[in-house]
């Protein structure tokens, strides 16, 4: 059985792992953020750094309904819609009759969408290439085990 003490010196050392990982996190957002935003005007320099997630959401899942694409990226349907819209202006997506369901519409990438977002990612991939050039490939591959891990995490706490 555990003595009171340990039990508390345990608690305490989660609560700062906690505390320090919060922090971490919330550096690496900001920073990730920033690149997003770099990133998101590399596909189209009109297109807003939120949306780059809706495009690589159709590139991963293919043609999405808008409540199937908004449930993907975890966003409301009234701003998906909007960055839809946003989107077929800048000719990086399309929306076509559904044909199982003719009061529907899918979206998907255009070529040029298709593109410039492969493009994009290329780019990003180089700065991550660069940035983790002398980390070995074991912590590296640790990491984004971790990193898939705390996402499935806040899946599962969508409920």
């Amino acid at each position: 059985m555990n003595e009171p003490a340990t039990v508390a010196s345990e608690a305490a050392q989660r609560t700062q792992a906690i505390h320090d990982m919060e922090e971490q996190l919330s550096f690496l957002w900001r920073r990730a953020r920033a690149n997003g935003n770099k990133v998101a005007k590399q596909v189209h320099p009109d297109m807003e750094p939120g949306a780059y997630g809706l495009l690589a959401a159709l590139q991963r899942k293919g043609t999405l309904r808008l409540t199937e694409l908004a449930a993907e990226i975890g966003v409301g349907k009234p701003s998906v819609s909007r960055q839809v819209k946003m989107l077929e202006e800048l000719g990086v997506l399309t929306k076509v009759a559904d044909p199982s369901d003719g009061r529907a519409q899918s979206i998907t990438l255009t070529e040029v969408g298709a593109r410039q977002l492969a493009a994009a990612q290329d780019s990003r991939q180089q700065i991550f290439r660069d940035l983790l050039a002398d980390w070995p490939d074991a912590e590296l591959t640790t990491l984004a085990g971790l990193l898939t891990k705390l996402n499935r995490s806040y899946l599962n706490d969508r409920g």
